[in-house]
């Protein structure tokens, strides 16, 4: 009964309640030992394909402290959770967000402003811009903003952790009469 349980869900609810524990567990045990000001609400969601998203909302006197510095923090404990879930449940497909005071909602409203202005000249001007270095989880978020728009393209370019974005025209996308040419010879 185990075996069938496990290949169809039967107690996935059951499984998903334990790596919740152990989130809560390790969170209490950091925030103790740190003295963090800090309280946290754990939110938990299956996926259809049976996978699960954990959510760690901070909260306290030291949610500054958690944001500061880009929210590298907050990256922190997100990889640090997943790692914890991965070494103590290996087939576990239970992602974790780890969040503060709506920090990366605005985080991420801000890196896609800043695209959105840069894909406007792009189209206006008809040939590429680049957006500053960014690193991994920020380009997701640009590329996954721009794809939207048949007219422009991105790609990623450079060496190492942080790499800018190149914004250029899509073959046959709508531009100005005075852009079409330059950009072709790039």
């Amino acid at each position: 009964m185990g075996f069938f349980s496990k290949l169809f869900g039967g107690k996935s609810k059951g499984a998903n309640s334990e790596v919740e524990a152990l989130v809560q567990k390790t969170l209490e045990g950091i925030i103790e030992k740190a003295q963090f000001d800090l309280s946290f609400e754990i939110t938990s969601e299956k996926e259809e394909d049976g996978s699960g998203i954990l959510s760690v909302q901070f909260s306290g006197g030291d949610e500054e402290l958690l944001k500061d510095k880009k929210g590298q923090m907050l990256d922190a404990f997100q990889l640090l959770l997943k790692r914890v879930i991965q070494h103590n449940f290996p087939d576990d497909k239970t992602n974790v967000t780890v969040d503060c005071g709506g920090y990366r909602d605005e985080s991420a409203n801000a890196l896609i402003e800043r695209a959105e202005n840069l894909k406007q000249i792009c189209i206006e001007q008809g040939k590429s811009v680049y957006y500053r270095a960014l690193p991994p989880k920020d380009r997701k978020v640009v590329h996954q903003y721009l794809a939207k728009d048949p007219r422009i393209k991105s790609r990623s370019l450079g060496d190492g952790l942080y790499k800018k974005i190149k914004i250029y025209p899509a073959k046959g996308g709508s531009q100005s009469a005075g852009g079409a040419e330059e950009a072709h010879h790039e």
